[in-house]
């Protein structure tokens, strides 16, 4: 099923989770360079879906549904004639998931679920989920609900088997400036003078939120069916994000919290046994016998025990690149 960005022009999009971040510039993208039928936007809050309506001036092509994944026939109902669905919606904060565990798996793991089913009901052409790293190797009930999402997006693809919907995932790293990021920690905290750190020395895969989306597009676009798509990106650590926001700040070293890493990873040793390398992103393959091999004859095998870890990666944002990212995100209230 791979496709050119044309194959996307005139379609009628869902995106679940769609007033967030993510959701709020995809939709942006989509109305500027795709020329939508529709764009459904499927979340509970109406508050944000009114606001959303007049962020871009009420735009005819925008539906806004109020409905929860957790709903599946509501889910059924709103992906009718769907040509797309973009799978955002979440439960993202560890102290949160971990504190509320029957509602995380409820919503991370039964949503994915009901996702899926709502798609093959309706026949959905393509379904990418996001994730994220913490989904590897997973320490926290976070990461191991969308691990879960994961195992559940690829392996719809067999439960579709001839059917019309194929199913794939986009895993990637920390977005810049995202609701709970550091980022924005880091400039409230500057104006009193201190910095709280965990580690200096830990690192982060990060993900400009612009580029998050074309990479979202760009998984659209080339996927087959089962795929985890990881794209390329740099990586930095706690300690120079520091020194590029608030070089004279006190620093507070208040150690790492429980369900947190020190080193993000991207792909396992194990995982990237059934993955392939492009120029710009790898795609890790189903390790299961309904894959069919060999989608993508023109990638590069990776080399026996290969590791992506934000620790050991080859792309690193030095002390102008942190000071162009932060000017990105401005300062908070």
């Amino acid at each position: 099923m791979a496709s050119s960005s044309s194959d996307l022009r005139g379609r009628i999009w869902l995106i679940t989770g769609g007033t967030g971040s993510l959701g709020t510039a995809l939709t942006e993208r989509l109305l500027r360079d795709f020329d939508p039928v529709a764009i459904r936007i499927y979340s509970r809050d109406e508050l944000k879906q009114y606001e959303m309506g007049r962020r871009f001036d009420d735009d005819p092509r925008l539906r806004f549904f109020i409905g929860d994944i957790r709903n599946l026939e509501r889910l059924k109902l709103a992906t009718r004639d769907v040509d797309v669905i973009v799978h955002a919606a979440a439960l993202k904060q560890v102290p949160s998931c971990e504190y509320n565990p029957f509602e995380a798996v409820q919503t991370n793991v039964v949503g994915a679920e009901n996702v899926v089913v709502a798609a093959m009901a309706n026949d959905v052409p393509r379904v990418v989920a996001l994730s994220t790293d913490k989904a590897v190797n997973p320490v926290n009930l976070y990461g191991a609900t969308k691990l879960c999402a994961e195992k559940i997006i690829a392996q719809a693809n067999a439960y579709s088997a001839e059917g019309a919907s194929r199913f794939a995932s986009a895993r990637y790293g920390n977005v810049v400036g995202s609701r709970g990021s550091v980022i924005p920690l880091f400039l409230r905290q500057a104006k009193d003078g201190e910095l709280t750190i965990t580690d200096e020395s830990m690192t982060r895969f990060w993900i400009t939120l612009d580029q998050a989306v074309t990479f979202v597009l760009e998984s659209v676009e080339r996927m087959e069916g089962g795929e985890v798509f990881v794209p390329k990106i740099p990586s930095m650590r706690v300690g120079d994000l520091a020194d590029a926001i608030a070089p004279n700040a006190n620093r507070r070293i208040i150690s790492i919290r429980p369900g947190e890493k020190v080193h993000e990873v991207l792909i396992t040793e194990d995982e990237s046994r059934h993955a392939t390398g492009f120029h710009s992103y790898f795609a890790i393959y189903p390790a299961f016998p309904f894959w069919r091999q060999d989608p993508y004859p023109h990638g590069d095998e990776l080399p026996p025990g290969f590791r992506y870890s934000s620790d050991a990666n080859d792309q690193w944002l030095d002390a102008a690149a942190l000071t162009e990212m932060i000017g990105l995100i401005g300062t908070p209230e």
